[in-house]
């Protein structure tokens, strides 16, 4: 069955003229505490002085990550193809698995895709939903309606649909099949969605392309980072309704 699928350096310059900075009477010693200063300062993000002028400097430490997203994210070496944590930094906050009040509608069980916001909601009791940052699909590639997922699979093998191999002559080689692992189009897991008893070619799966969560790149299917699908296939069982905003 082929398939619509597809698959900290910071450089900071600062520059002033000898007349931006009056150092009158600077010794040595002073200059190299000064210099000292300056550099516990920027990465404090604080200020310093210079002589008689001060300094304001940037603050040049890492990003840091509530400790619960960095266990959400963190590597899955148990996995069949080891994943590697994700680098939030690259991750819309946005973006984040989070549980929020559930403004769909539908219930429970049911997975809404919100097209225009690149969410995936899967609706829980309670009037609660878990969601999920998602790529969609780019103009030209989308697929809107209800349907459900009629299969799922880990470790999934791809195989590219005709109309693809055409505009990318070099899927050809997987005509027969790409077997699962990281890079794989379809990633640590998918979901295969039926519509009437058809399959629709499209999938809600993984990805480890951090920077394409919240972006429309895909050819129609839905992509979520690999933590997040492997959580949403544990959640989610053959048969369950999804509705895809357009």
């Amino acid at each position: 069955m082929m398939e619509a699928c597809e698959d900290l350096s910071l450089k900071h310059t600062v520059s002033a003229s000898a007349e931006a900075i009056d150092v009158p009477a600077l010794t040595r010693r002073g200059l190299l505490l000064g210099m000292a200063g300056m550099g516990a300062a920027a990465l404090a993000g604080c200020s310093t002085n210079l002589g008689s002028r001060r300094i304001d400097l940037p603050n040049l430490m890492p990003q840091q990550f509530a400790p619960e997203y960095v266990s959400m994210y963190a590597a899955l070496p148990e996995e069949r193809f080891p994943v590697p944590a994700v680098d939030l930094s690259r991750l819309k906050p946005t973006h984040f698995r989070t549980e929020v009040a559930d403004e769909t509608g539908e219930r429970p069980g049911t997975i809404v895709v919100d097209t225009p916001r690149r969410y995936l909601y899967l609706v829980m009791e309670g009037g609660r939903a878990m969601r999920y940052g998602v790529g969609i699909g780019r103009d030209g590639f989308t697929w809107s309606g209800r349907a459900v997922v009629a299969r799922k699979a880990a470790w999934p093998t791809w195989h590219p649909p005709k109309e693809m191999m055409e505009r990318q002559p070099e899927t050809r080689q997987y005509a027969g099949g790409m077997p699962g692992g990281l890079d794989n189009p379809l990633g640590a897991r998918a979901l295969y969605i039926y519509q009437n008893g058809r399959d629709t070619l499209y999938r809600v799966h993984g990805t480890g392309e951090v920077w394409s969560i919240g972006e429309a790149v895909s050819s129609g299917c839905v992509r979520l980072l690999h933590q997040d699908v492997i959580d949403l296939y544990r959640r989610v069982p053959v048969g369950s309704p999804i509705v895809v905003w357009g």
